[in-house]
């Protein structure tokens, strides 16, 4: 995947006005509540999560602190949450994209 012309093979986290961040995750079923955590000192509205080829919700358990700290979390496929992504960083929207890139 290339972000501004930078290739990154791995799942990354993605935020307006910040370099891209390596999100040390590489499979869905490995996700764990400290992989989410990790986004709330950014404190975005709203995380984008990007579920891999196909649309995967999280359980609730892996989002708690997200949605303790009240930011919202939208759970969609590769594509279309970069392009919503995209979105919402055009109107000037606190929002961040964690995209999972399975090996």
């Amino acid at each position: 995947m290339a972000v501004n012309l930078e290739r990154h093979e791995g799942s990354v986290i993605i935020m307006p006005e910040s370099p891209v961040v390596p999100w040390p995750v590489s499979s869905f079923e490995a996700l764990a509540p400290e992989h989410f955590d990790a986004l709330v000192e950014a404190a975005p509205e709203v995380v984008i999560f990007g579920s891999g080829a196909r649309l995967r919700f999280p359980h609730p358990r892996l989002t708690a602190q997200l949605a303790k700290h009240r930011i919202g979390i939208e759970t969609m496929d590769f594509g279309a949450a970069c392009r919503t992504y995209n979105i919402l960083m055009s109107e000037g929207r606190r929002v961040a994209a964690a995209l999972l890139i399975e090996g």
